[in-house]
């Protein structure tokens, strides 16, 4: 006869009481995320599905559908990966990048080094060409790198999060067929609220998130992929060494098969497709449109105040400025006095811009005629207490 083991008590030691969450009101206009438009939360809050419901795998195919038609691509494996923008950004490295391959990296940025860190991690043979932060690239630069290190996956940056630059992307993808490379693009900060023509521009690989110009929370990071780099995928020697983020397996799942790969974030893509759904009601063509008008009241009005914006016009970022913080200012405190009198988020800089740039974001819907005026008021209030 055995004898039953007591059951040790529970260690109550372990956890305190904690109070019904009550989240404190935010206006959100830093570098991301931004505030979620209320149709997609209250499209979030609905109840679960199974993640091979009938109705989920039709709504899938909305998700993918809606998805082309922001990014403009015709590519079939379109979907939204079950994680944030950087899980989408190291599925492209994972997916396209073999031990020893080189890959060539434009770094202007922030993000343009954590693609370098990504593809170094899965063994390429990385390479760089770099631009002061604030600065893009020329198609001259960008082709005698292609020249000199013969990738085969170039990757850069759109939208770069932490400059507020958008590289202009005209021929650079003509260059990248020319000596026979991927070109991989980071659109993060671009989806939704910035001109993308992946298909007309010859991208091969494209990323993004969902919490910035799509207005959804973070968890899903959208990820696109051509046939160009779907055969490259094909001829890999071996498995995607990432399991999770292995695309050939999500095919199964996201294509016509339908065969379960993991348990899909449901309530997530409940809020995708709202969101994607709002921006075709809106018109792609007015979404941008509006991003644009708002951020050069915005930039107007900075100005007016005596503030000097980091990037040119002509390359500047509809959804996220770059302010120089003017001498004398601190500007940690001036961000933590917004945050904690008005409620109301910017960014600091990042990397070389750190202590030197605000980072101030209008993207999805967040970008407002009444954004845009309050962020300026409280700037012209507020601004002068700071100055020494």
């Amino acid at each position: 006869m055995t004898t039953a083991k007591a059951i040790p008590s529970v260690d109550n030691s372990l956890a305190s009481s904690v109070a019904q969450i009550n989240v404190p009101e935010r206006l959100l206009l830093g570098p991301g995320p931004s505030n979620s438009n209320p149709s997609v939360l209250k499209a979030i809050s609905l109840q679960p599905v199974g993640h091979l419901d009938p109705f989920y795998i039709n709504l899938m195919a909305e998700v993918q559908s809606l998805l082309r038609y922001c990014w403009q691509t015709k590519n079939r494996l379109t979907l939204p990966m079950s994680g944030t923008g950087s899980a989408a950004m190291e599925a492209t490295i994972a997916n396209v990048v073999e031990e020893g391959d080189t890959v060539l990296i434009g770094i202007k940025g922030y993000f343009g080094n954590r693609l370098a860190d990504m593809a170094g991690r899965y063994r390429a043979n990385v390479k760089t060409i770099e631009k002061d932060w604030g600065e893009a690239f020329t198609l001259d630069e960008i082709e005698a790198a292609l020249i000199e290190h013969r990738p085969s996956v170039f990757a850069l940056v759109h939208a770069e999060t932490s400059t507020g630059v958008c590289q202009p992307m005209e021929g650079i993808g003509d260059l990248c067929r020319k000596y026979d490379c991927l070109l991989l693009l980071d659109t993060v900060t671009s989806l939704g609220g910035v001109p993308l023509f992946l298909d007309e521009w010859k991208v091969d690989l494209a990323y993004s998130c969902s919490q910035k110009g799509l207005s959804c929370p973070p968890g899903l990071g959208p990820f696109t992929i051509n046939e160009r780099a779907e055969a490259k995928l094909n001829r890999r020697s071996d498995k995607v060494p990432n399991w999770y983020l292995d695309i050939s397996l999500l095919n199964k799942y996201w294509g016509s098969d339908r065969v379960y790969h993991h348990t899909a974030p449901v309530n997530m893509n409940f809020g995708m497709r709202e969101a994607l759904r709002l921006i075709h009601e809106e018109g792609l063509e007015n979404s941008w449109a509006r991003h644009r008008t708002n951020a050069e009241s915005l930039w107007n009005g900075l100005e007016d105040l005596g503030l000097e914006l980091h990037v040119d016009k002509d390359i500047r970022l509809a959804t996220l400025t770059t302010v120089r913080i003017p001498s004398g200012v601190d500007g940690k405190a001036f961000t933590s006095h917004l945050l904690n009198n008005f409620g109301i988020e910017i960014g600091g800089g990042l990397g070389s811009l750190a202590g030197n740039v605000w980072r101030i974001g209008l993207m999805g819907y967040n970008s407002k005629v009444e954004n845009v005026e309050k962020i300026l008021e409280i700037f012209d209030s507020e601004l002068p207490k700071f100055k020494s």
